[in-house]
């Protein structure tokens, strides 16, 4: 395990940002044991959700902690400080080596906002994350891609029939890849320009992803351009754009012209 770095005692970025590398070096171990389908799957979730459910108890043990892997404790609507996390986004992807399109999210709720988030991609040896906020090339420029098409992360497996609707409509291109926080992660690193999505989340899918891309300067919603909300009672965040934000009024316009059916 990398040693604990001591600033992460008083700074949630740089304990986000551990968190997430550790559970991320912790799913790489399980996937060279050996194990195939299923069983690989159901040992990286539990190997992740063991490895963050023990730090977070030792580093920060008053905080509450929403994540997929375990039951929902209720308290965490009452609490000031939530740690939203999924210690394996992407479980198909991960189950495929040598596939990289997965990754590891955690979030810290505070008082009605995300305050901070990490996200590993294990297999690309980066963690992305709000303490050191990532460069978006060509943020401030109109248009940094003279002349060429935006690029739209879909999955890969079952891209939503209003997206394809959208890239025609605004002449874009589909990129497709694994898991939601690689998605999004695609827009921090300048690979896709846009991830619009609608086909059912939860929190904990886009939690992470959402805190590092909107402190990188991306435009973050739903994809009628309302505020993403974080901790609710009920889990589900079903649709989700995280953007240029050149590009936001355009898919905006069109996602509330024609909805997402």
């Amino acid at each position: 395990m990398i040693e604990f770095p001591a600033a992460a005692a008083t700074d949630d970025h740089v304990l986000a940002t551990w968190l997430a590398t550790v559970a991320g070096e912790r799913l790489l171990e399980v996937r060279a044991e050996g194990l195939e389908g299923k069983a690989l799957k159901d040992a990286g979730d539990q190997a992740a959700q063991a490895v963050l459910a023990q730090l977070l108890a030792e580093h920060r043990p008053d905080d509450a902690v929403l994540s997929e892997e375990a039951t929902d404790d209720q308290a965490r609507l009452s609490a000031s400080r939530v740690w939203i996390i999924d210690p394996l986004d992407g479980t198909r992807e991960f189950s495929e080596p040598p596939r990289d399109d997965w990754a590891v999210h955690v979030a810290l709720w505070e008082d009605g906002e995300l305050t901070v988030g990490a996200v590993a991609q294990p297999m690309l040896g980066e963690t992305f994350n709000t303490g050191q906020p990532a460069v978006v090339p060509g943020l401030d420029e109109v248009d940094h891609r003279a002349g060429a098409k935006p690029r739209i992360a879909v999955s890969r497996s079952r891209p939503p029939a209003f997206v394809q609707a959208l890239a025609e409509a605004i002449d874009a291109e589909l990129v497709p890849m694994g898991s939601a926080g690689v998605k999004v992660m695609s827009v921090v690193r300048d690979l896709a320009d846009a991830y619009v999505h609608a086909g059912g989340q939860y929190q904990w899918d886009n939690a992470a992803p959402v805190a590092v891309a909107r402190a990188a300067g991306l435009h973050c919603s739903r994809v009628d351009g309302s505020p993403l909300v974080y901790n609710g009672a009920d889990t589900s965040l079903p649709d989700l754009i995280v953007c240029r934000p050149e590009l936001a009024d355009r898919i905006i316009a069109f996602v509330n012209e024609h909805g997402t059916d």
